[in-house]
């Protein structure tokens, strides 16, 4: 049993209809999560909600108990975009996840403690300190960086009397492995970028893509491309809380999330951790993502 482990529900990597998007951060309210990230992350083409949409969830969620933290672009290209966050760090009431160096910059002008989300590319005890004394106070690493990484952050920051932050750590979901100033939706449906139809909002999943021989491969969503297995990092609980990981990320996915909760819910409280629903995480093994690790003995490496 870990009580001391937080559940958090990620920002929505798809693009969902306004109806479906509002529905579902309102069933979110009646579910058993701490933490709830809200805003768009990977495309800002994709409005069906503005900034005054995501701040009113942020609001009716607060008072349905949730810590709410608003998301941030991970890659911003316009001065329109900064201007988003610019709005975002300076909400007044909600903590930010910066995913961006841009974010970061604001947050640090304005002395507002910050959240430094999966994209930041931190990847020594350095880059984190910096950004502890810009004002981060809670890292998620990247999809791609495992325990020894972590273990080894850990032990440089403590040999220079510096304390880890609280550490995040995505759970469920496929894995975010790349942005791009390209549109790989658009692409994939040949379609200019800037014509693209928003397209990407008929795919609720991301759109599958397979190799020559019909090998799934890879997962696109607009500029991002994702893993094609949906990973359950719940075997591995005790190993995380070893490395001091004290929240469990969920990504959003369009259907069956309230049972994924409760899963992850009954991984915190059960003495022993339920079997995984999903694929594994070899990069959390040191391996390739994509490593099949059924077998493995939790928390072990091959």
């Amino acid at each position: 049993m870990n009580a001391s482990m937080k559940l958090s529900l990620g920002p929505l990597q798809y693009f969902w209809p306004r109806a479906a998007t509002l529905a579902f951060y309102r069933a979110v309210a009646g579910w058993p999560i701490d933490i709830v990230y809200l805003g768009e992350t990977v495309c800002s083409k994709r409005r069906e909600l503005g900034f005054r949409d995501w701040l009113a969830l942020a609001e009716e969620l607060a008072e349905a108990g949730k810590e709410v933290v608003l998301s941030t672009l991970a890659l911003i290209e316009a001065e329109s975009e900064l201007g988003v966050v610019r709005n975002q760090v300076g909400n007044g009431r909600f903590m930010v996840e910066a995913n961006d160096l841009s974010a970061v910059q604001l947050c640090r002008e304005r002395k507002v403690p910050f959240v430094g989300g999966p994209s930041l590319n931190v990847y020594n005890h350095r880059a984190l300190a910096m950004l502890m004394e810009d004002g981060l106070r809670r890292w998620v690493p990247g999809a791609e960086q495992g325990r020894v990484l972590l273990q080894e952050l850990r032990g440089a920051l403590e040999a220079e009397d510096l304390a880890m932050p609280e550490l995040e750590m995505l759970a469920w979901g496929r894995l975010p492995l790349s942005y791009s100033a390209r549109c790989f939706t658009a692409r994939a449906l040949d379609l200019p970028k800037d014509q693209c139809g928003f397209r990407c909002i008929d795919y609720p999943d991301g759109l599958p893509l397979a190799t020559r021989e019909g090998e799934p491969f890879l997962t696109i969503n607009g500029i991002q491309v994702q893993g094609t297995e949906v990973i359950d990092m719940a075997p591995e609980r005790e190993a995380m809380a070893a490395c001091g990981i004290g929240v469990l990320r969920i990504s959003p996915q369009a259907q069956g999330m309230e049972e994924v909760i409760a899963h992850f819910r009954q991984t915190l409280e059960a003495d022993a951790p339920p079997p995984a629903l999903g694929a594994r995480n070899g990069y959390w093994h040191g391996q390739a993502g994509k490593a099949s690790l059924a077998g493995m003995e939790p928390g072990k490496a091959a």
